[in-house]
């Protein structure tokens, strides 16, 4: 019986001891990972990382090509006042981007929440609150007819928004006449229409209340994203709208609520296009729709949805403004300025398909 005992614990070292390889064999698997696979995993973690690169180096780039000029108070402010209209953009179009889909209506929303604020306001003679609570209300409700059409319609977002920007901006040549309302009838009627214009001195510079809106859209955003339950929401339906169906979630009254906020923001950013225009244009932004977009494409947010912080657009506004005046100053046609930014664009996709296809 002793005998047999040992032989028994003897053959189970022997097994032991020849899969002991093996273990060491697969941990050592584990750790073979390289360093662009590893800075492919932690950008997977971190994609806002890779905007924030691009910041960096575009600004010590510029400093030294386009000279002193560059980094002056002024030029630093005023690329904040440039992008601001389009930043709070960006974030509208973050949120629906975030749900895997798209806007293509964003600007012709701002814009027609700005023509009928100053309508109100300006050519019927209504008080200026009531005026422009009804702009946010046409803005609103514009989203929720976008979200209608996407969850109840089913109808593809590219195909919904792509449609409603036709419409809505017909209704915004028909109500404004194409004609704009100056700056100096705002000014004898409604002056509260042009506040984001408006400029506070702060170490020796002035920054306009546009810019500070510009901000605080982000940060409120970026609360509501990574601090809500309707923030983690948008992430799952994003990331697998099945699978965030299969845990409960309400995916197309996340959906309709999404496209609703979004419509509420560009008219928000309206009201902040007067102030930063000095006039409600019916042509203004027209290229907003695009400028978004890419903000939102270089600030990290994937196009697929799922992924992406919402201070991402921020920094991508803030190098798309960055390469504007940096190219500027040094004297570069504006040719080669839609040249360079539409790199950016197709770069920023490629290293977004780079990082997706991280080993789990």
């Amino acid at each position: 019986m002793t005998n047999n005992l040992n032989a028994l614990a003897d053959k189970t070292e022997s097994v032991d001891a020849a899969a002991e390889p093996a273990r060491g064999f697969a941990q050592f698997d584990t750790d073979a990972i390289g360093p662009v696979q590893k800075l492919q995993r932690f950008l997977h973690s971190y994609p806002t990382f890779v905007p924030l690169i691009v910041l960096a180096v575009s600004l010590i780039g510029f400093g030294l090509f386009a000279g002193s000029k560059f980094f002056t108070p002024y030029n630093m402010s005023l690329i904040v006042q440039q992008v601001s209209i389009i930043g709070i953009l960006a974030v509208a179009q973050s949120l629906v981007i975030l749900t895997a889909g798209i806007d293509l209506s964003v600007a012709a929303i701002m814009v027609l929440s700005s023509v009928v604020a100053g309508n109100l306001a300006v050519k019927l003679g209504w008080p200026p609150i009531p005026s422009l609570l009804t702009s946010f209300l046409v803005g609103t409700g514009i989203g929720l007819m976008n979200g209608f059409l996407v969850t109840r319609v089913k109808l593809p977002p590219f195909i919904a928004t792509l449609g409603t920007w036709n419409v809505f901006y017909a209704l915004n040549l028909y109500l404004s006449g194409a004609q704009s309302i100056r700056g100096s009838e705002i000014d004898q009627t409604a002056p509260i229409l042009k506040i984001f214009g408006e400029s506070l001195s702060v170490f020796g510079t002035k920054i306009s209340y546009g810019s500070l809106l510009f901000v605080a859209v982000f940060l409120v955003l970026w609360y509501a994203l990574t601090r809500t339950a309707w923030g983690r929401h948008i992430y799952a339906v994003g990331d697998d709208k099945e699978a965030a169906e299969l845990a409960g979630i309400r995916t197309d009254r996340v959906l309709i609520s999404v496209y609703a906020v979004a419509g509420f923001i560009c008219a928000l950013a309206g009201w902040s296009a007067i102030g930063r225009v000095g006039a409600v244009s019916p042509t203004s932004f027209f290229e907003g729709n695009l400028q978004s977009i890419t903000a939102v494409v270089i600030g990290g947010i994937s196009l697929f949805g799922g992924r992406g912080s919402i201070l991402g657009p921020l920094v991508g506004a803030l190098i798309v403004g960055v390469f504007q005046s940096g190219l500027r100053i040094a004297g570069v046609d504006v040719l080669w300025q839609l040249f360079a930014i539409g790199w950016l664009i197709i770069l920023a996709v490629a290293v977004d398909q780079w990082i997706r296809k991280v080993s789990a």
